[in-house]
């Protein structure tokens, strides 16, 4: 599928998209990928490849983004930020601002607070985000 419409993907099974996943990515999907997330992910990636790729310093910032062994570096949770995580099959996205965090509209002191939201349960923000770093960095 050379010229992939976001229209064209939401009427792929999900077969179809591991195809599709496996052309763009050339790996295996990760477990637990909605197929909501994945047909964003692919459509993402279809972008990037159609408009020549990534900037040469985005492309040099990935790559060390991605030697950090699975850490966010503190410096990285500024205003502006934004974290997205997957729970349950619905996609959570939350920015940070300078009085805190937004999440659905919504303004928070801490990321536990809206992890407690998602979930249900008491849960430590930056662990359920991935962030590993201390919320009060967000906030610098």
């Amino acid at each position: 599928m050379s010229c992939v419409q976001k229209a064209d993907l939401a009427k792929l099974d999900r077969n179809e998209l591991i195809a599709l996943w496996l052309e763009y990515f050339n790996q295996p999907i990760p477990r637990s990928l909605s197929l909501q997330l994945m047909r964003r992910m692919i459509f993402f990636e279809v972008q990037i490849k159609q408009s020549g790729g990534f900037p040469a310093s985005t492309r040099r910032r990935l790559i060390a983004l991605s030697r950090l062994d699975a850490k966010v570096e503190p410096d990285t949770l500024s205003k502006g930020t934004r974290l997205i995580r997957e729970w349950n099959g619905v996609t959570h996205i939350v920015d940070i601002t300078d009085e805190g965090f937004l999440w659905r509209g919504k303004a928070y002191r801490s990321l536990s607070a809206i992890a407690q939201a998602i979930t249900g349960a008491k849960w430590s923000g930056p662990r359920f985000f991935g962030t590993n770093t201390e919320v009060s960095n967000a906030r610098r």
